[in-house]
């Protein structure tokens, strides 16, 4: 993982690299799925920000200190939520759900990339199958290598997991994510800042933009549904945003970025964003499908929600526990793992557990360094 400093921030972004032209409008009726192409990471350069103007709450963060095995060096790590270790009870964090319309001119044969729309997935849109999901409803039970850590969403069940020698004693443990959906939002893409391509794994027109460009419209539109200028509903640091677009990868001077993580100050007090796209189903294995890049952000958010904590891994800077699990490839392609809900199937990302980065003595369910116990990784080991 490599971070980049941003003006009161760090910034992380997950890329897919493809090696396809983004220019030109043509698309081919064939898939164009590579299996060459791996999943790769990159920074963003320096770029301003809107501070809180007001006092406001904060969001709810507890601190981690513990040592790595890979270097012996001591860490203190900011999470989201409370201590496992002395609270058995349930935390629960607000989720602004922004769906971001991508609107492309003539030159991209006017196309428009809806999250609103409906029948993107199956019967659902976008912005439901995200809210359907099971990063945010509670209808799996994660039963994992046997030991079942209780019918909730993902990323509750991967954090319990994370702490299962602390949660099993505190069985009420929870960190859950109550979603609200706000009001949609459109973003016309400038020439020169993006294009509609084919989809380099299926085939399908996909909407392409600046991460520079893109992240300075979100910056406005946290601004404009501030605390500081609104009544409630609003977005104030004990909230997430959460940008989701459909059918669109971002870029930095190539393509493809799923998501990204990042916030506007440090702990206690500074705002936390994420942006996930979520690229339609195909009959091959496809970069950030469903809500593969949604699990991978809001799981690196959990851990690391102001992109700050130090990891020990020479290839890894923070804590991004996504990470080392995106070009998995074989049956998990991206890493990725099936959940069916209401005949619909869903792709969350695995994710590694704190025990990668060598946190001894490991805290982890079964003793494993990912969630769903696959592939068996050293600790700093990235999967192939």
């Amino acid at each position: 993982m490599k971070r980049s400093l941003i003006t009161g921030s760090l910034i992380t972004v997950l890329v897919a690299l493809a090696c396809i032209s983004l220019v030109g409008t043509a698309f081919s009726q064939e898939p164009l799925y590579d299996p060459s192409a791996r999943g790769v990471f990159t920074t963003l350069p320096p770029h301003s920000y809107y501070p809180s103007q007001l006092p406001s709450t904060p969001l709810t963060q507890w601190t981690f200190t513990w040592k790595s095995s890979f270097d012996n060096r001591t860490f203190s790590s900011v999470f989201v939520g409370t201590d496992p270790s002395t609270h058995n009870a349930t935390t629960t964090i607000s989720v602004g759900i922004i769906p971001i319309k991508m609107v492309y001119g003539s030159s991209n044969g006017n196309k428009t990339f809806d999250p609103n729309t409906t029948g993107e997935f199956g019967s659902m849109s976008t912005t439901q199958m995200v809210n359907n999901s099971p990063i945010f409803k509670s209808e799996v039970d994660f039963n994992q290598g046997g030991t079942d850590l209780g019918t909730t969403q993902y990323i509750d069940a991967y954090e319990r997991g994370n702490f299962w020698t602390d949660v099993m004693t505190n069985t009420n443990y929870h960190v859950l994510l109550k979603t609200l959906i706000a009001p949609e939002q459109t973003f016309t893409v400038p020439a020169g800042i993006g294009n509609v391509i084919p989809n380099p794994w299926s085939g399908i027109p996909t909407g392409t933009a600046d991460i520079n460009w893109f992240d300075q419209q979100l910056q406005t539109v946290m601004q404009k549904y501030s605390c500081t200028v609104r009544k409630e509903p609003c977005i104030s640091p004990n909230v997430l945003p959460l940008f989701i677009t459909e059918n669109v990868y971002l870029t930095s001077g190539g393509c493809c970025i799923g998501g990204y993580h990042s916030a506007n100050g440090g702990p206690p007090n500074g705002q936390t964003y994420s942006y996930s796209t979520q690229i339609q189903q195909a009959a091959v294995p496809v970069f950030s499908q469903d809500v593969g890049a949604l699990a991978h952000e809001v799981g690196e958010w959990l851990i690391d929600p102001f992109t700050q904590n130090a990891s020990p891994c020479p290839n890894n800077g923070i804590l991004e526990n996504g990470d080392p699990l995106e070009t998995e490839t074989g049956i998990h392609d991206f890493g990725d793992w099936p959940y069916t809900i209401s005949g619909f199937t869903y792709h969350p990302q695995d994710l590694v557990f704190l025990s990668w980065f060598g946190e001894t003595p490991s805290t982890a369910v079964n003793g494993w360094v990912t969630f769903q116990g696959s592939p068996t990784l050293a600790v700093c080991q990235t999967a192939h």
